[in-house]
C-alpha cells in the first residue's frame, strides 16, 4: 500500500445547537472581528446570535459585512488593513465560503508582512512561503457546498485570476457547523452548493493522490448528497436533509484536505473569474457530464463505484455514474443550466483553458490523464448551451 498521511489540526463541532459551543471556546483575550458578506446574515440574525454568544465569552466584537460573492484580493487587503488598525485578537468567519475564505486570508495577513497574493501559487501568485501563523479562525458555515471549514485552502480572485490556495497555516481554529444556519437558503442556491460539494468528494474520489481515509469520506459524502441534496432542494425546511447535505459538505471538506479536487475545478474558476456572475456549483454542474465523460477509459472502476455510492447497485460500467449523475441534476432542477446565460460565448474558451492552465496547472497533474489545452476547449464545447 503507497504511504500516505493524515493531518487535520481543525477542532470541529456538528449538529443542530452547535453555536452554543462557541460560548466556552479557547480563544485569545481580546476582540474578536466577524467578517461577513451581503445582508442575509444579518437579516437572518446569525450575526446577532454569534456576538451574543461570543459576548456571553466575554468578547467585544466588530462586523466587516463587505465579503462579495466571489471575494476579491481588494476586499481581503481592507479587511486586513482594520484588523491591524483595531488590534483584533481574532477572527471569526461567517457565511458561505466567500466569507470563510476571505477570513482565512484575512488572519494570514493580520500576522505576516506583505501581501496574501505574494503566497499564492499559480498565475501572478508570488508562491512565498506563510512564515507566521495567523490569528486564530472561527469559521460558521451558513450554506453546504465549500467545505472550508474543513480545509486550509481559500478561493480569492485578483483580477481575471481566480486561484485557490492555501497552507496548512490556514486551517481554522475551530469550526461549527450547525445546519440550523443554513435552513433558509433558496433552493437554486442549495443546489449549486451541494454540487459544489459533491463535486469535491468526487473529484477527490476521482484523483491520483486519493487515500483509503479520503475514499471513504468521498463515497459517504457522496451517498449522503445524491440521498439528500434533493430533498433539501424541495423542502427546504427538511431537517433530516439539511443536516445530511451539510455533513457530506463537511466530510467532502476532509477529502479535499487528505486527496485534491482536480481539473474540473481549475476549468470552472477559470469560467467564473472571467464571469463573475457565474455561481460556482452552476458552472462545476454545466460542464460536469463532459468533463467526467473524458475519463471513462482510466477511471471506469472508480466511476462504478460512485455510481453504486449513488444508490445505483447494480452499476456496472462509467455510463451509470453518468446517468445517475443527469438524474441527480434533474432531481434538483438544475439540468437545464445554460453557459450562454451568464455571458460566456465560444469565442472564449480558448482563453479560459489558457486562464485554468496557467491559475491552476497543478489539479491537472491529478487527473486520471493528461488533459490537454484541445481537451479543455472540447469539454467546454460539449457543455455549451
Amino acid at each position: 500500500m503507497d504511504l500516505f498521511g493524515f493531518y487535520l489540526p481543525t477542532r470541529l463541532f456538528f449538529g443542530n445547537g452547535a453555536i452554543k459551543k462557541l460560548a466556552r471556546a479557547r480563544l485569545p483575550q481580546g476582540r474578536g472581528l466577524i467578517i461577513t458578506g451581503g445582508t442575509s446574515t444579518t437579516r437572518l440574525g446569525y450575526v446577532a446570535k454569534v456576538q451574543a454568544v461570543l459576548a456571553e465569552a466575554g468578547h467585544e466584537t466588530l462586523v466587516y459585512d463587505k465579503v462579495q460573492p466571489n471575494p476579491t484580493i481588494e476586499g481581503v487587503r481592507a479587511c486586513a488593513a482594520l484588523c491591524r488598525a483595531e488590534d483584533i485578537a481574532f477572527v471569526v468567519g461567517l457565511g458561505g465560503g466567500s466569507s470563510i475564505d476571505t477570513a482565512k486570508a484575512v488572519a494570514i495577513m493580520a500576522t505576516n508582512e506583505g501581501d496574501w497574493w505574494d503566497h499564492v501559487h499559480g498565475g501572478t501568485g508570488g508562491g512565498q512561503r506563510i512564515r507566521k501563523d495567523g490569528l486564530p479562525l472561527v469559521a460558521i458555515p451558513t450554506t453546504a457546498g465549500t467545505g472550508t471549514e474543513a480545509d486550509p485552502f481559500t478561493v480569492i480572485t485578483n483580477g481575471e485570476e481566480k486561484i485557490g490556495d492555501g497552507d496548512e497555516k490556514c486551517f481554522p481554529t475551530l469550526s461549527i457547523v450547525d445546519p440550523d444556519f443554513m435552513m433558509s437558503v433558496p433552493p437554486h442556491l442549495t443546489a449549486y452548493q451541494g454540487f459544489d460539494a459533491f463535486f469535491h468528494a468526487a473529484e477527490g474520489y476521482l484523483a491520483t493522490v486519493a487515500t483509503p481515509i479520503s475514499e471513504m469520506f468521498s463515497l459517504k459524502a457522496v451517498e449522503l448528497i445524491a440521498r439528500s441534496l434533493p430533498v433539501a432542494v424541495r423542502e427546504g425546511s427538511n431537517a433530516q436533509a439539511r443536516a445530511e447535505v451539510a455533513l457530506a459538505n463537511t466530510l467532502a471538506g476532509f477529502v479535499e484536505t487528505l486527496s485534491s479536487c482536480t481539473s474540473e475545478h481549475s476549468i470552472e474558476h477559470a469560467l467564473s473569474a472571467y464571469h463573475p456572475t457565474l455561481p460556482h456549483g452552476a458552472g462545476l454542474i454545466m460542464i460536469s457530464r463532459a468533463y467526467w465523460s473524458r475519463f471513462t477509459e482510466q477511471a471506469g472502476d472508480r466511476m462504478v463505484a460512485l455510481a453504486r455510492a449513488m444508490g445505483r447497485t447494480d452499476a456496472g460500467t462509467p455510463a451509470d455514474f453518468l446517468d445517475a449523475l443527469a438524474d441527480l441534476q434533474q432531481q434538483c432542477a438544475v439540468h437545464q443550466l445554460r453557459l450562454s446565460d451568464y455571458g460566456v460565448q465560444p469565442d472564449e474558451f480558448g482563453k479560459i483553458a489558457d486562464n485554468a492552465l496557467d491559475t491552476m496547472g497543478g489539479l491537472f497533474r491529478l487527473d486520471p490523464r493528461p488533459l490537454t489545452r484541445e481537451d479543455i476547449v472540447a469539454i467546454l464545447a460539449d457543455s455549451y448551451q
